[in-house]
């Protein structure tokens, strides 16, 4: 699971007394809620299912890809086997259908343990992040929101990016390489600054 609502406001709190434009933002906004997510292969499922389409449509092909894998998406092995058209059958793009196919088979035979990933942070990203389909955004985001990794940064984020420019005055939004410096002093507590970030950049866009 990831970062608890207290885990968050003790982060948070500590950031805050170093640094005033997290201490002025947090009294504008007020601490976010928690980002929770199970630990396991299916919630890297779900992410790889949800890219680039809607909430709504992601569901429904979550839904069909259950059916078509026997119900069971803990079943890696049988997700492994089954056949790839009947994985696109389910609303998969072919792409997206190899995704699910080298994430099932990389925990089938046992070459990737969502249950003993590496305590590095660095060594966890490498490690996920060298299945099929599995970039450093989406290993990061795995990391926070299910394993609670408390310095873990997305700074690929496009709206991460965009927030953390305006909470520290950029004149433009930062590239990735930019967010990382500017959040280095912000160790060890990136991943509730990145969950703060999210939390303010949605108010201001309301």
């Amino acid at each position: 699971m990831g970062l608890s609502a207290a885990q968050l406001q003790t982060c948070l709190d500590a950031l805050a007394s170093d640094h005033p434009p997290v201490a002025q933002a947090l009294a504008q906004h007020g601490y976010p809620e928690p980002r929770l997510r199970p630990r396991g292969a299916g919630t890297m499922m779900r992410a790889i299912v949800a890219q680039q389409v809607s909430t709504k449509a992601a569901a429904s092909i979550w839904n069909r890809l259950e059916a078509a894998c026997g119900g069971d998406m803990d079943d890696l092995t049988r997700v492994a086997a089954t056949p790839f058209d009947v994985l696109r059958s389910a609303g998969l793009s072919g792409q997206k259908a190899s995704y699910v196919h080298a994430l099932a088979e990389a925990v089938a035979t046992g070459r990737i343990d969502f249950a003993a990933l590496p305590e590095d942070d660095e060594e966890a990203i490498a490690l996920l992040s060298s299945i099929r389909g599995i970039g450093r955004w989406s290993a990061e985001i795995y990391l926070l929101f299910a394993e609670g990794r408390a310095d873990v940064f997305p700074a690929g984020d496009l709206a991460l990016q965009v927030q953390l420019g305006r909470l520290l005055g950029e004149a433009a939004r930062p590239t990735e390489k930019r967010a990382r410096q500017l959040a280095e002093p912000m160790r060890p507590h990136r991943g509730a600054l990145s969950i703060f970030l999210w939390h303010n950049y949605n108010i201001v866009a309301l």
